[in-house]
């Protein structure tokens, strides 16, 4: 097995002592500039890497925070990662990325062993229930921020969007084009983010005297096929379908194709959590955009400034806008150039 390069190894090489070599290495100054370049050309030469564990033991600081997501192959994940990698490598800190298929206990053993590593930081989107365990980390010095959804009685910065507003936008624009049987295609209700936007729903059709028909058994793309067939099955079957988020919207696509029903002349479908491929289908999906390179860089930056001293006060709310995507699969344009008044919310 090849030997470990080392300080003095470096050392040797540039010509300088280790306490040199230590201070290039840590950043630190008092360094003229030629000896600098001398022993950064001896490191990358001999393939030196500093070790974090001990350089952490001795400093305090891992360097390292944590992601930890509901799932790693979601589109809206993934783009929330991006952002959040980009931030921490711009400031100098790596990134830990972990998934908790939404179980609480798993996602409580990924945060234990993340801590026992000396994390420093955690970006966290909450799986449902149970967060007490986070207390006697965040005592112990663990900064925490919350994304996508809050984590109830612990009071950490958090970054929210208008779930419930952006599911009464898309309502109405349905409920405007005349449709008056909307059916809810959705996940479990104890999660945040799937309450707001029923709730959102239900305002919607609340104000316009419709009965709401609701499906609350999707949590992936094959059972809200199943749901969205059960909804269709009724006698009176709705004439739209609304999805919870974009797994949701591609079961339900998929179940319209099978039983032969044109989208949007037979049935109409929206969905929330825009992604990239909902404009490359057809046809093109009308879907509620919500801005994860923005929650992801906004999360990360909130967690640098608590980690920096550069914010020290009450946990911060934010709640950033969506947007509602008008494409073909609401069934009320085409060209959205060329008819953007025919759209328009009041």
């Amino acid at each position: 097995m090849k030997r470990q390069v080392t300080l003095h190894d470096v050392a040797r090489d540039a010509g300088v002592s280790i306490k040199t070599v230590s201070r290039v290495v840590n950043g630190e100054e008092h360094v003229s500039p030629g000896t600098r370049e001398r022993v950064l050309a001896s490191v990358r030469r001999l393939g030196y890497r500093p070790n974090e564990v001990a350089r952490s033991l001795k400093g305090g600081g891992s360097r390292m925070l944590g992601l930890l997501i509901a799932d790693i192959s979601n589109p809206f994940y993934a783009s929330i990662a991006k952002a959040v990698e980009d931030e921490s490598r711009r400031a100098g800190y790596s990134l830990v990325l972990c998934a908790s298929s939404e179980d609480v206990d798993r996602e409580r053993e990924y945060v234990e062993m993340l801590f026992r590593r000396r994390l420093e930081g955690l970006l966290l989107v909450p799986a449902p229930n149970g967060h007490d365990y986070l207390r006697r980390e965040i005592q112990a010095g663990l900064v925490v921020v919350a994304i996508d959804r809050p984590v109830d009685g612990l009071g950490v910065d958090t970054v929210l969007v208008e779930n419930r507003s952006g599911t009464y936008a898309a309502l109405r624009h349905l409920i405007l084009h005349g449709h008056r049987r909307i059916g809810f295609v959705g996940a479990e209700h104890q999660l945040y983010t799937v309450r707001e936007r029923l709730a959102g729903y239900e305002q919607a059709l609340r104000e316009s005297g419709l009965e709401p028909m609701v499906e609350l058994d999707a949590p992936d793309a094959p059972r809200a096929a199943a749901a969205t067939r059960r909804l269709l099955e009724l006698p009176l079957p709705p004439t739209a379908l609304f999805c919870v988020n974009n797994l949701a919207t591609l079961g339900a696509l998929q179940t319209l194709r099978t039983l032969g029903l044109r989208v949007p002349e037979d049935v109409t479908l929206v969905g929330f959590d825009d992604f990239e491929l909902a404009e490359l289908l057809h046809p093109t999906l009308t879907m509620v955009r919500q801005p994860t390179e923005e929650m992801g860089r906004l999360g990360a930056r909130m967690l640098l400034e608590r980690l920096n001293g550069e914010y020290t006060g009450e946990p911060r709310r934010v709640v950033l806008p969506t947007q509602l995507m008008l494409r073909e699969s609401c069934g009320c344009r085409r060209n959205i150039d060329q008819e953007s008044e025919r759209c328009t919310l009041p």
